[in-house]
């Protein structure tokens, strides 16, 4: 279907400082930090930004034992406090300072700089990505108006164009532009299989030869600009191969992530209808095979059902995982990669497209349980995740950088293809899963491909931290500069133990904040610039201005909590959901007009730091996928024997949020375990294994209104098992069904 198209250093690198209550700033002096009086009298927003407050002891009723905190996660190294637990407040204490060694070599080095920097891009937006802009190669300058916008329904519909009228093409990019700058012989990818003994490199040159091959080959199918291209691939390194032979061809790709059921997969099918689905046979994650071909079958004879059919499977040998004999082949649509790829030329002309043609197709779960094809465009897209990656991580060019995400998520777009690509790093891919064979695989490939910069999940630090310590001790890590989380607020706990262990208290975190609809990082620390608080995501990235809103919409000023939101547009922001605008609107502009709704709580410090708190709708954020809770339901209804279900989100010490189901059974059906483990294969094979409930609580009835509204807050609390604030039931229609649920917590 056509979609949319117009014609390392070994000095410490960090000072840690902590004010507990004295009138001083404590710190080393051995590390080169200022020493700053609490007490000072400060006034503009740069000396708020170093001010340390001082807080009497009433503020640590959240301290924390040692013995209860995991291995590692108790006080920074040098820091001359009390061990905080999960507080925001109390956690206001804790500041980490770079150094002097860190900040002479930033690219950002110091708080001054950065404000600067923000309020060019905050009062001559255009003026400042346009230079940035001008970094990159454009067939054709884009016109006299960088940016046009209106993010206020109440003004019209909502549009957003930058760099309108600019030609160019981010596959060029990424891989010409920097082969034409003598990179061509840098390694573009490391690539690490399932197995230790198993690896690969492409250098840019290399990679770029590939994707000419598939580009070739995906024009001879029939595939033309705007057409869309199904890609269902493991994280070989094949994927963002994929990604970029379709956009050297203006194809619009849609990654699934190859973890979705056949159903989930049928969905974004019929959804962005495909001239082409690629896929691989199998892989192996872990111990486990997972037949990916025998997905990609099944979706395709749902879709087929529905009236889209889909020509072309092209197939990847995936050899270590399963043999060609085992994988069951439909003649005349099914295609080996390896038999037909490799025969094609390795130069292919590049598609120049127009700045706001559709670059891809990806899908993120809604409450109303349909997913939205979240739609980015081609130049501020390339502009934005370009710039981002660069500050966000302080990247030098002989980094070596390794993000653990998935392609089949926006972070692998933006920050394991595109965002490295365009500044010419050098990445690692990695197949496996990060606790295979044991859990020092990680540090194990950090070494192996001396790693310097390191972005992971908040879920993957706290499963780690569960482990010995020696998984971690036991390799070197000195390769490592700078580290990064991204998916979820990490809890100041588990950034410590990143922060002491793994980093050896030595390494920025760049604890970012951004979501699939924003392209790039919102609120992030830059490593050189400032002063990090645990669990914080410090201040917003240049062209973005966050601001904190009541229910009523009203800006909120100062140390504030409430519903994030973002005031004017950036680059990176997508454009509209795929066929669907007026959900676009409703979903993102209409809850506060003229602001876009990020749909997340947040917290404003005394200091002007951010902290994320969570989804406000009903969306659960599991191991930084965002599942629907309505898609949960739905799946779980259509068991035979379940009469209603309402799920809502859990903290998880893992995961960081977990799914809590109450559900409701037919008539006369008695509860077992044998049916609560049906429920849940029925989510896993319908959504897929991340989506499983992590909880099944039997519910005689569900909390309503009158009207038939379902209760979440009275679900939440009882799922956190805080019955002291269930709050007002007297609206319910059957008051008595919350004794009932609380009676059956623990069956």
């Amino acid at each position: 279907m056509k979609i949319g198209c117009s014609s390392s250093s070994s000095s410490p690198l960090l000072a840690v400082v902590s004010c507990s209550g004295s009138s001083d700033l404590k710190t080393s002096a051995s590390l080169g930090s200022r020493i700053l009086p609490a007490s000072q009298s400060r006034s503009s927003p740069l000396d708020k930004l170093l001010r340390c407050k001082t807080m009497s002891s009433n503020h640590l009723r959240h301290v924390e034992s040692m013995s209860l905190l995991p291995s590692g996660a108790g006080k920074i190294s040098q820091l001359n406090a009390v061990v905080l637990g999960e507080s925001i407040a109390s956690e206001e204490n804790d500041l980490v300072f770079p150094s002097k060694e860190f900040s002479s070599q930033a690219l950002v080095s110091s708080p001054q700089q950065y404000m600067e920097m923000h309020k060019r891009s905050m009062e001559d937006p255009a003026g400042f990505w346009s230079d940035i802009a001008s970094e990159f190669y454009w067939k054709q300058k884009w016109g006299d108006r960088v940016v046009s916008e209106n993010l206020d329904v109440r003004k019209g519909p909502i549009h957003i164009e930058w760099f309108k009228g600019g030609i160019t093409n981010i596959c060029y990019n990424c891989l010409d532009r920097n082969v034409e700058a003598g990179l061509g012989d840098k390694t573009a990818m490391f690539w690490e299989g399932n197995e230790r003994d198993v690896d690969a490199s492409l250098t840019y040159s290399q990679l770029l030869q590939h994707v000419c091959q598939l580009a070739n080959y995906l024009k001879d199918v029939g595939v033309k600009k705007g057409d869309a291209v199904v890609i269902y691939l493991p994280m070989l390194m094949e994927l963002p191969i994929a990604m970029l032979a379709c956009a050297r061809i203006g194809a619009v790709h849609s990654v699934v992530f190859a973890g979705f059921s056949a159903d989930s997969l049928a969905q974004r099918i019929i959804d962005c209808k495909p001239k082409l689905i690629l896929t691989c046979n199998s892989v192996k994650r872990g111990p486990k095979t997972i037949n990916l071909k025998a997905i990609v079958d099944a979706a395709l004879d749902i879709s087929s059902k529905d009236g889209v059919s889909v020509d072309v499977c092209l197939t990847y040998d995936n050899s270590s995982a399963t043999t060609r004999e085992d994988t069951k082949w439909q003649n005349g649509r099914d295609v080996w990669w390896q038999d037909v790829v490799p025969k094609y030329p390795t130069s292919c002309e590049v598609e120049w497209v127009d700045a706001e043609d559709p670059l891809f197709l990806l899908y993120t779960s809604g409450s109303t349980g349909k997913p939205k094809g979240v739609l980015h465009t081609t130049g501020g897209y390339m502009v934005y995740t370009a710039t981002t990656f660069k500050y966000a991580f302080d990247y030098k060019s002989t980094d070596v950088y390794w993000c653990t995400a998935d392609c089949g998520w926006i972070t692998g777009h933006s920050y394991v293809t595109y965002g490295p690509m365009l500044n010419g790093a050098t990445v690692v891919v990695f197949e496996g899963t990060p606790n295979y064979p044991d859990s020092g695989r990680c540090w194990e490939i950090v070494d192996k491909f001396k790693v310097s910069i390191f972005y992971t999940a908040p879920t993957l630090v706290r499963s780690l931290m569960r482990d010995d310590d020696k998984f971690v001790t036991n390799h070197s890590r000195k390769s490592l500069r700078v580290l990064g989380s991204v998916g979820e607020p990490i809890n100041p706990s588990a950034w410590r133990w990143f922060f002491n262990l793994v980093g050896d208290s030595r390494c920025p975190i760049s604890d970012t904040w951004w979501q699939t609809e924003t392209g790039g990082f919102m609120i992030t620390p830059l490593p050189g610039a400032w002063p990090q608080k645990p669990g914080s995501a410090t201040f917003p990235f240049f062209g973005v201005q966050p601001v904190v809103v009541d229910e009523k919409g009203n800006e909120i000023e100062g140390e504030c909590s409430g519903y994030l939101c973002v005031k004017g547009s950036w680059p990176g922001a997508f454009r509209t959901l795929f066929g669907d605008h007026e959900r676009y609107e409703t979903t993102y502009f209409k809850p506060f007009a003229g602001y876009y709704f990020s749909g997340d709580g947040c917290s404003r410090d005394k200091d002007g730091y951010y902290w994320l708190t969570g989804r406000v709708d009903d969306v659960i954020n599991v191991s930084g996928h965002r599942i629907g809770t309505a898609e949960v339901e739905s799946a779980l209804a259509s068991h035979p024997q379940c009469a209603e279900a309402a799920v809502v989100g859990v903290e998880h010490e893992v995961k960081g949020q977990g799914i809590y189901a109450f559900v409701t059974l037919v008539e006369g059906v008695p509860y077992s375990e044998e049916l609560r483990k049906s429920l849940v294969l029925m989510v896993r094979n319908q959504i897929g294994a991340f989506a499983a409930p992590d909880r099944i609580h039997w519910a005689p009835g569900l909390p309503k209104t009158r009207s038939g509204k379902i209760m979440r807050r009275i679900l939440r609390k009882i799922a956190s098992r805080q019955l002291e604030e269930l709050g007002d039931i007297s609206t319910l229609a059957d008051p008595s069904v919350v004794d009932q649920l609380i009676a059956l917590a623990d069956v």
